[in-house]
């Protein structure tokens, strides 16, 4: 029962239901992949299913791991430090198991794959890990932590095709900007207890004013690699209406957070954002079926 218990306080410490942020992304650069693929139903099954297995198995040996190499520094913030290691609730080492359990799962899924993702699965681990100590001497930590997410796409197309080719990189290119566009807003609620405590954001750089019109930037320029990536791949309108429903979410999103009023960052990075690539595979599925 206490091994229940621990595990189920870390799934909930690292948000696993969260891993809607990212897959739906993963999911339409697989199904990109498959037009052409010349594979059967039965091997797409099979691949698609260890697709989202390396998914959930990356995201959380990378939760995980950020709320190690976090715990010290959530323990004194007093928005995170009731946070489950700070708290005491789940131990580090506890943690540290749960981490190589899921990157093992993650190596496991990446051999079922193909022999290149076998090859590309330490560098992946590496950069969803690594993220975690960017903040400590960079602002552009955002854009790391959405280069972490933007190589989903990218994987499940190496996944289905065992080759990398150029148009998916626009959809790595976007989902980078769309993370670290959000990941901007998030990081606002922290700016003065970052600045106090050293630690590099774009709201520390700039002033949240400044660091929420970046973000805005960094949103409008993922809709038009989305446009981009819709041509080059010779889609339909209805991906085309999967954008423009992207991109409306965006403004709803940014109207809820305002330079001198961030009660609802909360709502904008979790609500919203999770609409937002649902939405975006459910049109882009859509497309690419009709077609």
């Amino acid at each position: 029962m206490a091994l229940l218990s621990k595990t189920r306080t870390v799934l909930e410490m690292i948000k696993v239901e969260h891993s809607v942020f990212a897959l739906p992304f993963a999911l339409t650069g697989a199904l990109l992949a498959v037009r052409g693929s010349g594979l059967g139903w039965n091997e797409l099954a099979g691949k698609f299913a260890w697709i989202v297995v390396a998914m959930v198995a990356a995201r959380s040996a990378a939760m995980a791991f950020n709320r190690v190499a976090d715990a010290d520094i959530d323990a004194i913030n007093p928005r995170t430090r009731v946070r489950a290691i700070p708290a005491g609730a789940v131990s580090k080492s506890f943690t540290w198991a749960f981490i190589a359990l899921w990157s093992g799962v993650f190596l496991l899924a990446a051999h079922m794959l193909n022999p290149l993702c076998l090859k590309l699965a330490p560098l992946a681990l590496a950069i969803v890990l690594g993220y975690s100590y960017t903040k400590r001497f960079t602002a552009l930590s955002h854009l790391v932590l959405g280069f972490a997410l933007g190589i989903a796409p990218a994987a499940a197309w190496i996944a289905i095709r065992a080759s990398l080719d150029w148009p998916i990189l626009l959809l790595t290119a976007a989902v980078t900007l769309w993370t670290a566009g959000f990941d901007i807003i998030y990081s606002c609620q922290d700016h003065e207890f970052d600045r106090k405590t050293g630690l590099h954001s774009i709201p520390v750089m700039l002033g949240v004013k400044n660091a929420l019109l970046v973000s805005r930037l960094l949103h409008v320029t993922m809709i038009g690699l989305l446009v981009w990536l819709s041509r080059a791949m010779d889609l339909g309108v209805v991906s085309l209406i999967g954008v423009a429903a992207v991109a409306a979410l965006l403004v709803y999103e940014h109207s809820l957070v305002k330079a001198d009023d961030l009660s609802r960052v909360n709502s904008a990075f979790f609500t919203v954002n999770g609409f937002v690539s649902v939405l975006f595979l459910v049109f882009w599925a859509a497309d690419i079926a009709w077609m």
